[in-house]
């Protein structure tokens, strides 16, 4: 449904099932991504781990990461800076949209 909503939102979309292959994607073509995606409690990878990855890739990508569960976002906060941020499930598509739209406006007020 994300998928959905964001491609009729005009957003370009690149699914992953995995975490894996989500990094694959990013690995292959970073400047072709602003935002990333990653349900927390479906990558099977070190989510500090996978995010420091994506941050690494190109300075101006961003992580949002979405949980139904705590995540624990302050030592990454205090290296990615506004790159990356956290959406508590359950949340609508406008949630999304929002969380999608405050973290690139962050990263365009960082001059990324």
């Amino acid at each position: 449904m994300m998928e959905l909503y964001l491609d009729r939102l005009g957003y370009a979309i690149t699914v992953a099932d995995t975490a894996v292959k989500a990094w694959a994607e990013v690995a292959a073509a970073p400047e072709e991504f602003d935002v990333v995606v990653v349900d927390a409690t479906m990558i099977r990878w070190d989510l500090p781990d996978l995010i420091q990855k994506m941050l690494a890739a190109s300075p101006r990508l961003c992580v949002l990461v979405a949980s139904g569960y705590p995540v624990d976002m302050s030592a990454l906060r205090e290296s990615a800076g506004p790159r990356a941020a956290f959406l508590q499930k359950p949340f609508g598509p406008d949630d999304l949209v929002t969380a999608i739209r405050r973290i690139l406006g962050a990263q365009k007020e960082e001059g990324l």
